[in-house]
């Protein structure tokens, strides 16, 4: 799921309440959303977080690397 799925069903309360949880504002979360802004690496972790996993890091910035950050590549390449 992207962001904007995630946030379009929220009214504002709830929609402020994620906000805050992840650190930001109701407005960058749109941003983001939007595509017109790119969401930081915290931010990005903060919404997996926010969001128990139904927008993933991954999702939000795909130009950063999760699986090593994860620690999933090592066990990949160990698997191998």
């Amino acid at each position: 799921m992207n962001l904007h799925e995630f946030l379009k069903p929220l009214e504002n309360e709830a929609l402020l309440a994620f906000a805050m949880a992840c650190v930001t504002s109701p407005g960058q979360l749109k941003q983001v959303a939007y595509g017109n802004r790119r969401p930081s690496a915290s931010l990005a972790i903060n919404i997996e977080r926010e969001s128990q996993g139904q927008v993933t890091c991954e999702e939000l910035r795909p130009d950063i690397d999760w699986a090593y950050v994860r620690g999933t590549k090592q066990q990949c390449e160990k698997a191998a």
